[in-house]
């Protein structure tokens, strides 16, 4: 058993994001000995991923309350948090006890906001079971819940007490979920880390599976972008904005479709999307566009999205969190790992760029 340590700093209290194959071993030593009683927080349907968490945890002489939460964006809601908190609140757990959350970014994001507002911020400890709760959602301390006006609008920064991911989960993923997460290594490509996309492009079906050869040196590879750009800043005030390529668009159509399309769906469009901005921008050339597309579309993701949504979409992404006031923002390139901010396009040059990722209905290829 070999693990990679990647270290998060920004923060009082650095972390590591200990990744490997068949490392639950490793739980423990990141919840501390100072906890008594810890919080297993996990989807229904994943009982029986979380029952070897929790008896890893019960084996290390903690006191251990199995916290089940509805699968998928259904547990960002504040009646969950609400009956999570009271569900501490009952196992009285105090300022020195631990939550863990184990699932997809949904979960980890529910688990982690919970932690932050139990009694002003109590340890969380993520155990991501998705590729892309893996390299995005359980790393840069960002928590949240949804609202019926957006996603993430209500969240908290908690940076968790560390990040355990195992690979072994990932073989149980459906091939679909595994694909979506995709989106967010690809996303690291073109912001920050250009080998990532090489990798890909040499072998693209061997990429959408996790037996692939180059799995896990691109779930690390992801991870590292994450945890250097988040390490410079924790609150998103400057470079950390850059991770949000693809997802002023991508969070427009999660919320379009009722939070049931793909995060990585969304943002695979989302990006090319901000691609067709650049481009129309004078910043980058039809090429570097082209590669959006054909990297995407080789590992099954889409790259368009109805046409007849644009109006919607366009004013839901004037309430996304990332805008200034009136004025939207929207994470570009400059070139392949050179990002850059265009703010406030005009409703002329949006409207061409969505014209170039629009189709008679939503793209989704076929990926069960």
């Amino acid at each position: 058993m070999t693990v990679t340590r990647i270290g998060v700093g920004g923060t009082s209290a650095p972390y590591d994001v200990v990744v490997g194959n068949g490392i639950l071993a490793e739980l423990p030593g990141l919840v501390g000995q100072k906890a008594r009683r810890v919080a297993v927080v996990h989807p229904e349907p994943l009982g029986s991923i979380a029952h070897p968490v929790c008896e890893a945890l019960r084996s290390a002489g903690y006191e251990v309350h199995p916290l089940a939460v509805p699968d998928g964006e259904a547990a960002k809601d504040v009646s969950v948090a609400a009956r999570l908190w009271a569900d501490l609140g009952g196992a009285a757990f105090t300022r020195t006890d631990v939550v863990v959350g184990v699932g997809g970014g949904a979960t980890t994001d529910l688990a982690g906001f919970v932690a932050a507002t139990w009694l002003r911020g109590v340890r969380v400890v993520l155990v991501p079971t998705t590729l892309l709760g893996m390299v995005d959602a359980a790393v840069g301390g960002k928590t949240g819940i949804n609202t019926a006006e957006g996603k993430n609008l209500v969240g908290a920064f908690h940076p968790p007490a560390g990040v355990l991911c195992d690979l072994d989960t990932l073989p149980s993923l459906p091939r679909a979920d595994y694909v979506g997460g995709l989106a967010e290594i690809v996303k690291a490509g073109f912001i920050a880390d250009p080998v990532i996309l090489d990798l890909i492009e040499a072998d693209p079906e061997a990429a959408t599976g996790p037996d692939g050869k180059h799995t896990r040196e691109l779930v690390e590879r992801a991870i590292a972008v994450k945890a250097d750009v988040v390490s410079s800043d924790l609150r998103e005030s400057g470079r950390r904005e850059i991770l949000n390529y693809g997802h002023t668009l991508g969070h427009a159509i999660e919320r379009a479709e009722n939070y049931t399309f793909r995060h990585g769906y969304a943002v695979a469009v989302g990006m090319v999307f901000a691609a067709e901005l650049a481009r129309l921008d004078g910043r980058i050339d039809e090429a570097a566009v082209r590669r959006h597309r054909d990297i995407l579309t080789s590992v099954g993701l889409p790259v368009r999205y109805d046409a007849a949504a644009w109006p919607a979409l366009r004013d839901t992404m004037r309430v996304d969190k990332k805008a200034r006031g009136a004025t939207l923002r929207f994470v570009v390139l400059d070139d392949i790992a050179a990002p850059a901010i265009l703010a406030g396009p005009s409703d002329t040059l949006l409207a061409e760029a969505y014209r170039a990722v629009s189709g008679a209905a939503p793209d989704v290829p076929d990926t069960h």
